[in-house]
């Protein structure tokens, strides 16, 4: 392998700090992008628990009175 390629005819200097500011800049914005899920997954899981909270107290409370309004006594 020639050297002249691995340093790219001399453009060296010019092409790999732009890689590595892609790189980089592509880094960033992964690291940002996976904190930004994480938060918005907490506030749904958040969401999504009261919400099933509030449908199991329903049902309970559904059956309570079906209970009631049966007459039975079992």
């Amino acid at each position: 392998m020639s050297l002249n390629i691995l340093f790219f005819s001399g453009y060296a200097a010019f092409v790999l700090p732009a890689f590595m500011f892609t790189l980089v800049s592509f880094l960033i914005l992964y690291i940002k992008t996976r904190k930004e899920l994480n938060k918005q997954e907490n506030i749904y899981l958040k969401e999504c628990k009261q919400l099933n909270t509030i449908k199991i107290r329903s049902v309970k409370n559904k059956e309570i009175i079906e209970q009631a309004l049966s007459g039975n006594s079992i």
